[in-house]
């Protein structure tokens, strides 16, 4: 996996990071991030997918009900959230990569996490989000359009690849909080049965 470390601290650029990958990786990365996701919640059981977490830093500033911007998220919720966002880099990805100029635009849709009930609904959800980012790949010509570029607020430039690596990196900032969910869902799990 892609460590994000180095970016984050401003040490490198994205540009920098995604120097020298191909489509091929692009397709290994997203395997190895699902399967990473999957992994951190193999034990998990419907109990711990609606588990309301201690989430003292909890804010989602672009939450649809301002009752929910300071709302811890249960797993089903960072799931759905990290793919919905996941898909939508990947997908605008295609385009960049196909030859369409960049616009400013939103391509996301999320599944209401209010409906994600069940440990097979986040697994089903991961491995829905691993066929349609892989097809997205699949779109993309064989001699990509990567000079397509458009550069952030930020100054990032932002090719292609880039821009298919930020769903990873949005990916990988989740990863941690699902560890933390699963963490105290298990505890809370073993003062119930304990």
């Amino acid at each position: 996996m892609l460590d994000f470390t180095p970016v984050r601290n401003k040490e490198i650029t994205y540009a920098e990071l995604c120097e020298g990958l191909t489509v091929d990786d692009l397709r290994g990365l997203t395997n190895e991030m699902i399967d990473r996701q999957l992994a951190l919640i193999a034990g998990c059981t419907d109990d711990d997918v609606v588990f309301v977490p201690e989430d003292p830093e909890a804010h989602d500033a672009y939450a649809e009900n301002p009752d929910e911007e300071g709302l811890a998220w249960t797993l089903g919720h960072v799931i759905v959230h990290t793919t919905a966002s996941s898909e939508e880099s990947a997908f605008l990805a295609a385009e960049m990569a196909r030859g369409v100029p960049y616009e400013p635009r939103r391509s996301r849709w999320e599944v209401p996490w209010q409906t994600v009930k069940t440990i097979q609904q986040c697994r089903h959800r991961l491995e829905e989000s691993r066929r349609m980012r892989l097809a997205s790949l699949d779109m993309w010509p064989d001699t990509p359009h990567l000079e397509n570029t458009y550069t952030t607020r930020r100054g990032t430039v932002v090719n292609p690849i880039v821009q298919f690596v930020f769903g990873l990196s949005h990916d990988d900032s989740h990863l941690a909080q699902i560890e933390n969910i699963v963490r105290q869902a298990r505890q809370a799990r073993e003062m119930v049965s304990g």
